[in-house]
């Protein structure tokens, strides 16, 4: 059985290097930077939640382990995707680099093709059960 512990020991990790970035990162802060620093905080915060409720249906390839439907899934069908999104976008703007954007663009495209990928094993494992839960959850 998979800890909770690890999700918030990797959270904590990892919300710990951003903060470091974000605060040794050499321009002045302005309302971009806080702007970014905020996305980056909700969109890391996002994808810890979701995996500690995604638990054991977690996979890299799409496999289909349980359908999970409750918590942030139950409004959201890949959470893990747009909090990531949203954290990527963050970057961007703490950073400064508007160039950045063509890789937030990328990455979004290709949770896209992702996202079907997965919907197809979803739906042939789950069937109705899968197409109803998508009718009432956003990507």
């Amino acid at each position: 059985m998979e800890s909770p512990r690890i999700y918030v020991i990797t959270g904590i990790i990892v919300a710990g290097l951003l903060v470091w970035l974000l605060a040794a990162y050499k321009t002045p802060w302005n309302l971009q930077r806080y702007a970014g620093a905020f996305l980056v905080a909700v969109g890391l915060g996002g994808m810890v939640l979701a995996r500690y409720q995604l638990g054991k249906s977690f996979s890299i390839r799409p496999e289909a382990h349980e359908l999970v439907t409750t918590g942030i899934y139950s409004k959201i069908r890949n959470p893990i995707y747009v909090f990531g999104t949203l954290m990527l976008t963050g970057l961007v703007l703490v950073l400064r680099r508007p160039h950045g954007f063509v890789v937030v663009a990328g990455v979004i495209i290709a949770q896209m093709i992702q996202a079907r990928r997965e919907a197809e094993v979803l739906e042939k494992a789950f069937g109705d059960l899968y197409r109803e839960y998508r009718r009432k959850t956003w990507f």
